[in-house]
């Protein structure tokens, strides 16, 4: 006879729910993670331009500085097909600017773009056609020069690499592809340090504007003058205009243009017609009002 207050032992409900042990992680198992999310940081790096150097944004599809575009640009090994290497136009900076083919305007607001305030808005343009680079002036107001030699308007000169630039005074130099037998771009060796045989000897101007107790150095090329601050010669007097005038020194001799000030310039007893240059001795005597100067030139330097 069972006793109905023993404890009794029930037996296993097989429709009853039992827990048991957890699941074990199997690491040769292949576990479903979660999607990267959008807001993650990615990091991109900037591309750049085998050409300028310069570092553009991720992603465009042309250089930002010279117009190289990218999706046509092969470096030297892709498919065995050689790198295209452009023309240079270098600053003494060591910025470059390419000369792509056909013409190129130079200028404030020009394909090269040069940020000077002695360059003109259209100041010359150089052309890369048929294997061979030439550079015309376009009627600048403080001219274009090559090796020193001042072109004239409209005047188209052939250039052969190596040649020094000045667009009224601001100087850049023509680097071509291949120059000293290797593909690297030429720049002003000013900016090297090199040995020199001899002392280093104090540069002496070509010429002095004297006058009014003063002298004031005149350097080879085109010298401004004027009341304001960015004239290469300054003249602190109302009566002279913010940039009133220029001064060349160039071998052909000395010249002397008013740029069209209020009050004009004399030279001798006659007035100056404006943006006319006119040939200019050390006789002759500017006048700027009631102040008077003459141009010394300095003797030559012994053993030159």
């Amino acid at each position: 006879m069972s006793d109905v207050f023993k404890t009794q032992m029930l037996s296993a409900d097989p429709n009853r729910t039992q827990m048991g042990a957890p699941p074990t992680l199997d690491p040769n198992k292949t576990m479903m993670g979660t999607a990267p999310t959008i807001n993650a940081t990615q990091t991109i790096k900037p591309m750049q331009c085998p050409v300028c150097k310069t570092f553009n944004p991720a992603g465009v599809m042309f250089c930002i500085d010279c117009g190289l575009i990218f999706d046509r640009a092969l470096t030297g090994d892709a498919f065995g097909a050689p790198q295209v290497l452009l023309p240079m136009l270098v600053e003494q900076s060591g910025r470059e600017h390419p000369i792509r083919p056909g013409v190129n305007s130079i200028g404030r607001e020009g394909d090269v773009l040069v940020v000077d305030g002695r360059v003109s808005r259209k100041h010359a343009q150089i052309s890369n056609e048929n294997n061979q680079i030439v550079i015309e002036d376009l009627g600048s107001t403080n001219g274009t020069k090559v090796d020193g030699t001042r072109l004239q308007a409209s005047e188209k000169k052939p250039l052969k690499g190596g040649e020094t630039i000045s667009l009224g005074g601001f100087e850049l130099k023509l680097s071509l592809p291949g120059d000293k037998g290797g593909n690297t771009t030429q720049v002003f060796t000013a900016n090297k340090t090199a040995a020199i045989a001899a002392a280093p000897r104090k540069e002496v101007a070509p010429a002095m504007l004297v006058g009014e107790g003063k002298e004031m150095p005149l350097k080879a090329g085109v010298n401004t003058f004027g009341r304001k601050t960015g004239n290469d010669v300054v003249i602190a007097d109302p009566y002279v205009s913010g940039k009133h005038g220029q001064i060349e020194v160039t071998d052909q001799g000395l010249f002397l243009t008013d740029l069209g000030s209020s009050n004009g310039t004399m030279l001798n007893n006659a007035k100056l017609v404006p943006n006319m240059r006119t040939a200019l001795t050390p006789e002759d005597v500017i006048r700027l009002g009631s102040m008077e100067f003459q141009i010394r030139i300095a003797p030559p330097t012994p053993g030159v």
